[in-house]
């Protein structure tokens, strides 16, 4: 009779722990950008990535489509072995002003297509760099809206937008919120990164690499994830331990 609580404690512990995975997998199993976060007026790099989220295809392409509402004159793709980067280039309803020169073009789309043999496989993600400037003033965020092309010819859109006050939608746009410039930045507002190349009012391919190391909002969840599940199954071992140890002192 003292073996039924204990099996329904055991039975709980792991409940809770798969509700915990469960809930925890799609939070990062979105394409987003990285770092989420850029100071206005600068210039910065980020990383689109890209998490394959099929048991049985691969991911061979992703596009990107960037915000012609606020136009970025300067776009820069970092090389990647095995893909290859394809910019499309948009007229501006409006010329705007970079370093005192008009802009009358702007990227509005970067392709990234995979080579033979080379493609983003079950359980893998890919990182996709590109620089980014000026970044604008007048906003507190840009999205890209992107798609994601598996090799059994299914597309995935992330291209919704996330209303404040209402959940995340399925499959939300990737989004870099944009901050306040520190007080006394240049007039860039941040220090370009080396990806970005000169402050040119341009968008070719950057020929430049990044050896630096940064920290991963996924790494962050996954981890997270992992050691709520240990401490559950923990408590639940515990409790399952002491059960045994009385019940054998009491017989």
């Amino acid at each position: 009779m003292r073996s039924l609580p204990t099996r329904r404690l055991a039975a709980v512990a792991l409940a809770a722990a798969a509700s915990v995975v469960a809930l925890a997998g799609p939070a990062f199993a979105h394409v987003t950008v990285n770092p989420g976060a850029a100071p206005q007026g600068g210039y910065t790099a980020v990383d689109f990535r890209v998490p394959n989220e099929s048991d049985t295809a691969s991911t061979v392409k992703l596009e990107v489509n960037l915000p012609l509402d606020h136009p970025l004159a300067s776009v820069r793709t970092l090389p990647l072995p095995g893909w290859t980067a394809t910019i499309e280039k948009s007229k501006l309803d409006k010329p705007i002003k970079v370093h005192g020169n008009d802009v009358n073009e702007a990227v509005s789309k970067i392709t990234w297509t995979a080579d033979a043999g080379i493609k983003i496989a079950p359980g893998q993600f890919q990182e996709f760099r590109v620089s980014l400037g000026p970044l604008p003033t007048d906003s507190d965020s840009l999205v890209f809206k992107a798609l994601q092309t598996y090799d059994n010819g299914d597309v995935v859109r992330w291209i919704d937008e996330t209303k404040d006050g209402q959940p995340e939608p399925a499959k939300p746009a990737p989004v870099l919120k944009l901050t306040k410039a520190a007080a006394g930045d240049d007039d860039h507002g941040v220090t370009a990164s080396p990806a970005a190349g000169a402050h040119g009012a341009s968008s070719d391919h950057a020929a430049s690499s990044d050896g630096g190391s940064k920290a991963s909002d996924s790494t962050a969840r996954t981890l997270g994830v992992v050691g709520i599940v240990v401490g559950v199954i923990g408590t639940a071992v515990g409790v399952l331990g002491l059960r045994r140890k009385n019940g054998g002192s009491a017989s």
